[in-house]
């Protein structure tokens, strides 16, 4: 007995003295992790899940075929190999039940961290409260550039946000003009200089239809038509009515997933025939987009972070991606490799930080660099700002564009923009429905 009682001394000063063993005891580090798994958004909302879960399983176990340090270490190596729980709360959409749940993951389930939350709406007041009480959030898919502008110190995005991506596409645009797009000679300005937009009405939405506004200005297109529908809407005749009116060369879009199906929808049901149409990732990469519409989906094209083709550059992406197609049936969308690369980000900073007190974990964010090949993502890594208008947001990161094509019998996201990393000849004009 009186071995056993030593034994045991000595095994708690162990664990007193060395870094991460008390930790590893625990074996665990919880992360709440808040998505729209039910309502409008399920369907991202069951991407962004699985994208979170990937990467869970890829830190939590030693899968020595996966090109990235999360895969090597089973476990959060500087704290003794303590293994990441996630703790997944339904926001539904709604701002105020995710400020609700923040409050509850961090008080009662004890949460190193948030991820989450996807609607910018819903991200601002999370982010709201974990800065009340002090509790590191990372951001991996909300995109309102005012989220970074808010002063947070709590609070780091991975992605890029809608200025970022709003800008791309108005370079796509202009690089149309000057023959820049794989296998479309050079576009008369006429024929696309006239845009229509149509964005639901929430914060991430409005946001998208200021941004739009701005570059319409900057790079001289004339936005003849700018509006905001009610999210959810049970019928966009009236709208899509207005957008075909402007006689536009483009149609812009901001909507998620049910949106996104009834817009197009609609405008079959109208024939309405721009040369471009172009959404703001959510609804317009949603695996159901394509599943619902079939080959209405052709030609369409989408701001996003991902598509399977990265991998023809990127062997990571392919290793991760094939993976998550064993999982889930359905290659990585942006949704899911943004989710994926959000949680990367909370392994990345917990081995930086070795340690899961707030102060620790705001300093190693800080301070952090992850390096572009460690990423799914085509972007240069993971640095956050900790000065200027955007504290906390990645500034190594860029977004892309696709467009849906069909090759054989299966409709693929190819690669659009940047045109130099474009993985086919772009289908232009829009062929229609």
């Amino acid at each position: 007995m009186r071995k056993l009682a030593w034994l045991m001394a000595v095994a708690l000063m162990a664990a007193l003295l060395i870094p991460g063993l008390a930790l590893a005891e625990d074996k665990e580090i919880k992360i709440g992790v808040i998505y729209p798994l039910t309502g409008g958004a399920a369907a991202e909302g069951r991407e962004l899940r699985a994208g979170a879960e990937l990467a869970q399983e890829i830190a939590n176990s030693a899968m020595a075929n996966i090109d990235m340090a999360m895969a090597k270490n089973a476990g959060i190596k500087a704290l003794g190999g303590a293994k990441i729980t996630l703790i997944f709360k339904d926001h539904q959409g709604n701002p105020q039940l995710g400020a609700d749940l923040a409050k509850k993951l961090i008080e009662d389930d004890k949460v190193v961290g948030i991820l989450g939350c996807y609607h910018s709406s819903v991200t601002k007041t999370v982010a709201a409260v974990c800065e009340r009480f002090g509790v590191p959030m990372i951001n991996d898919s909300s995109t309102s550039p005012a989220l970074t502008k808010a002063g947070f110190k709590w609070f780091w995005r991975t992605t890029p946000h809608d200025d970022q991506f709003t800008k791309d596409l108005f370079e796509f645009l202009k690089g149309l003009t000057e023959g820049k797009a794989k296998g479309v000679p050079a576009v008369p300005m006429a024929d696309i200089n006239t845009l229509a937009a149509a964005c639901e009405k929430t914060e991430w939405g409005t946001n998208v239809s200021e941004t739009i506004k701005r570059y319409a200005g900057e790079y001289k297109f004339n936005l003849a038509s700018n509006l905001l529908y009610a999210a959810k809407s049970p019928d966009l005749s009236a709208e899509v009515q207005s957008l075909i009116a402007a006689k536009p060369g483009a149609m812009l879009f901001a909507s998620y997933t049910s949106d996104a199906i009834l817009m197009m929808k609609t405008l079959q049901s109208m024939k309405a025939a721009p040369k471009i149409l172009w959404g703001q990732d959510a609804g317009f990469e949603a695996p159901e987009f394509v599943s619902t519409l079939g080959d209405a989906s052709v030609g369409v094209l989408t701001r996003t972070v991902f598509t399977p083709q990265v991998a023809q550059v990127k062997k990571v992406s392919g290793q991760v991606n094939g993976l998550y197609n064993q999982k889930v049936g359905h290659d990585l969308s942006g949704a899911s490799a943004r989710a994926f690369t959000g949680l990367q980000a909370w392994v990345y900073v917990l081995e930086k930080a070795a340690s899961t007190k707030p102060e620790d974990i705001q300093k190693a964010c800080n301070s952090i660099t992850i390096p572009g090949d460690e990423l799914v993502v085509p972007w240069n890594g993971i640095k956050f700002a900790t000065e200027g208008e955007d504290i906390g947001q990645n500034v190594l990161g860029m977004g892309m564009i696709g467009q849906y094509q069909k090759k054989g019998d299966k409709i693929t996201l190819e690669i659009a923009y940047p045109f130099d990393l474009a993985t086919t000849n772009l289908v232009y004009p829009f062929p229609g429905f």
